[in-house]
């Protein structure tokens, strides 16, 4: 809803081993939820947790109506499990904090209260983090740097689990891989107003940190297909079929100084590698073209098939509206 004012949260938690930790994060919760005028639900995933973690979950939800517990088969990894939230969410805010305690769930009233000034997303930003400085925080503020340059949405933490938003702007988004942490840029393309806001973050009290080194490759790799689908998803033509070009216009270029060589430097076309790089390049460009055109009758597919459409809306004004329809979208 965009009038102002919050209705209903969901609570999002992706959950993997943490069983310690598990009974404390529910009972903050709680207290911090209870003490606000709108209803809520706490949406527990469990991602394939391996220790006594689902346990502790089926006894937490018997023992507190709000609390729902969703069970993967096995571990799908956290964009995973905040994509099933989302989902299963059944209020208009969606509020999403990781399960180990590092985020503080007092900050959650702070986040509502920013969001109810007009925005769709309030990212948390942890300004003094709780981490190893040289193995987290300092790979950390290059990853956001490079991200929001990028991508053109300034944040200082994309990493931060911690983020409110209007379901409105998630519902739709479908997400694989590392790109929960690029949640706030599927939202501003859907014209979303985002801001965030300092929160506390803590010391981990219990277990380690399931993220590696190797989470870097990961999340760059999916940044490029982010602003791939960001930049040419409905016209995938411009970027292959572009490179297309250039490589047959070096094709033809390549040819061209192999015979100016032939005629004035007297080198055969055999003893120079030009041609094959010619004929190499053309080919590359040929291909491209065509992958371009196989690109657009794949998202023309998509439309068509989905009933989607190029474009959002978020506001219909004075239109009449048909028996059954709703005149203003929020989407």
């Amino acid at each position: 809803m965009m009038d102002g004012t919050l209705s209903g949260i969901s609570v999002v938690v992706p959950v993997y081993n943490e069983e310690r930790s598990l009974s404390i994060l529910v009972e903050k919760l709680i207290a911090v939820l209870r003490e606000l005028p709108n209803r809520f639900e706490i949406l527990l995933v469990n991602d394939g947790s391996q220790d006594g973690s689902l346990a502790l979950l089926r006894s937490l939800s018997r023992a507190n109506r709000e609390v729902k517990v969703v069970d993967f088969r096995r571990n799908y990894g956290q964009t995973a499990a905040l994509m099933a939230g989302i989902d299963h969410a059944t209020n208009d805010i969606v509020v999403m904090i990781d399960a180990d305690l590092q985020n503080d769930p007092a900050d959650i009233p702070r986040l509502l209260a920013k969001l109810e000034e007009g925005y769709d997303v309030v990212s948390g930003w942890r300004r003094e983090r709780k981490d190893s400085e040289l193995k987290r925080n300092w790979v950390s503020r290059i990853a956001n740097r490079f991200i929001s340059r990028v991508s053109g949405v300034k944040l200082h933490d994309y990493g931060c689990t911690l983020k409110v938003y209007r379901r409105s702007v998630v519902s739709g988004i479908r997400l694989y891989g590392e790109m929960h942490r690029f949640i706030p840029i599927y939202a501003e393309w859907q014209g979303a107003r985002i801001t965030e806001l300092p929160v506390t973050h803590h010391a981990r009290q219990f277990g380690a940190s399931n993220y590696g080194m190797e989470r870097i490759f990961k999340v760059v790799l999916d940044l490029l297909v982010v602003m791939f689908l960001r930049r040419y998803f409905a016209k995938p033509i411009y970027l292959f079929g572009g490179f297309g070009l250039i490589s047959i216009i070096a094709a033809f270029a390549t040819i061209a100084l192999s015979i100016l060589l032939r005629l004035f430097a007297h080198i055969s076309l055999i003893q120079t590698p030009l041609p094959l790089l010619a004929a190499l390049l053309f080919l590359v460009g040929v291909i491209s073209i065509l992958l371009g055109l196989v690109a657009e009758m794949l998202v023309r597919t998509y439309y068509e098939s989905q009933g989607a459409r190029a474009y959002l809306v978020r506001e219909l004004i004075n239109f009449q509206a048909d028996p059954g329809s709703t005149v203003q979208e929020d989407i």
